[in-house]
Order: structure tokens, then C-alpha cells, then sequence
């Protein structure tokens, strides 16, 4: 293509680099203390990637070494993958109020943070909770209070906390917020290949872009 169509372009990975964003997305999420914007082109190619694997070696000889090598490919993807999902799912139960207040909220054509499975997902576990909350804790409370104390009694995301991270694209004048109250924020230069450990508001957009990765 000519590159005009920038959109549709990028998802046409080979399946070496699909199975590398993956794992990218995985330890991403793995690590960020809040549920990240979700990937479902990603998982999509992976599940279909992974359908095309199994058909091959359906029809691969009986006894080939090759064969061994691909099922412990599959299954080392099927984890991934697993893994990955299950991560976010805890995120969601953990932060429900959260994440459905910031999908609410998010601006048109700004990427979502739910799939369309995980949005019906966290929409569930509020109704369940709230049911729950409602007959055991806070039947005593006026209704206009029950909603208010749902969004206080779930914590939110601890966006100061820290995590470790590898550079991936060199990045210039990163506003860095001091530890101590004595000296003014100050940047920094992330050198390609290096490794930090950084609070993590301060690099949420690299992650996002794809310029760091989490480890």
C-alpha cells in the first residue's frame, strides 16, 4: 500500500511480530497498575494465528520432531494469551467503578479501554456488587448515598506507584517529578535500550505508544 491508509496498514503483522505485541500487551498489562486501553485486533489475529497452527499440524506426519516443537509454541501462546486476559480481568474486578467511569467519559473516537466482552463484563459486576452492597451494606444508607460510596470503596489505581521499564525508542525531556520535596521537577533522556524504574504516571503515555515496555 501507499501508506494512506495508516490505520489499517499497521495491523498487518507477520506472525513472529503478532506474537511479539502480544507478549508486549501481556507484560504491559502484567505490570501497570491500571487496566490499559485493550487490544482486540491483537487478540483476534492471535486466536486465528493460533486456529492456522493447530490445522497444520493436524496435517503434519505423526512422529515429526517438528511437530513437538509447534505444540509447546501453541501452548506457550495459549498461555500468553490466558494469562493476559485473566490479568485484565482481575483489573476490572478490582477498579469496576473506575474503569466504567472512564469508559463513560472518553472522548469520541479515543481508544477504549474495555472490549465490548469486557465491558459487558464490568457492567455485570457492578450490577452484582451494587445488588450485594445494597442488601448487606448499604441498606441503612439514602439511595443517593449508595452510589457515591460504591466509587469511594473501590480504590482506584495507584498511578504513583513504581515500575520497571526498557526503552524501546529513544525519548527526550521526560518530566520527572522529584522524590523529595527540595528540588523542582526535572526532565530526563531515555536512551534506546536502557532500563529505569520510574513512577509510573510519569511514562503512562510511552506505554501507551509503544515507546517503553514494562518488564
Amino acid at each position: 500500500g501507499t501508506g494512506s491508509d495508516g490505520d489499517s496498514e499497521e495491523l498487518v503483522l507477520t506472525p513472529a511480530q503478532l506474537i511479539r505485541s502480544l507478549e508486549q500487551a501481556w507484560l504491559n498489562e502484567k505490570f501497570a497498575p491500571e487496566l490499559l486501553e485493550s487490544k482486540p485486533e491483537i487478540i483476534e489475529c492471535v486466536v486465528e494465528q493460533l486456529d492456522h497452527m493447530e490445522a497444520n499440524l493436524k496435517r503434519a506426519k505423526k512422529g515429526d520432531l517438528k511437530v513437538s516443537v509447534h505444540r509447546m509454541e501453541i501452548e506457550r501462546i495459549r498461555y500468553v494469551l490466558s494469562s493476559y486476559l485473566r490479568c485484565r480481568l482481575v483489573k476490572i474486578e478490582k477498579f469496576f467503578p473506575h474503569v466504567l467511569e472512564k469508559e463513560k467519559s472518553r472522548a469520541e473516537g479515543e481508544p477504549s479501554v474495555l472490549s465490548p466482552e469486557e465491558f459487558a463484563f464490568a457492567k455485570e459486576y457492578m450490577a452484582n456488587t451494587e445488588t450485594y452492597l445494597k442488601n448487606v451494606a448499604l441498606k441503612h444508607m439514602p439511595p443517593n448515598l449508595q452510589k457515591v460510596a460504591l466509587l469511594k470503596s473501590v480504590p482506584k489505581p495507584n498511578l504513583d506507584s513504581f515500575v520497571f521499564l526498557r526503552v524501546l525508542e529513544r525519548q527526550e525531556n521526560i518530566l520527572v517529578e522529584p522524590e523529595t520535596d527540595e528540588q523542582r521537577e526535572y526532565t530526563i533522556d531515555l536512551e534506546e535500550g536502557s532500563q529505569h524504574l520510574i513512577r509510573y504516571k510519569t511514562i503512562a503515555p510511552l506505554v501507551a505508544s509503544g515507546a517503553v515496555q514494562l518488564i
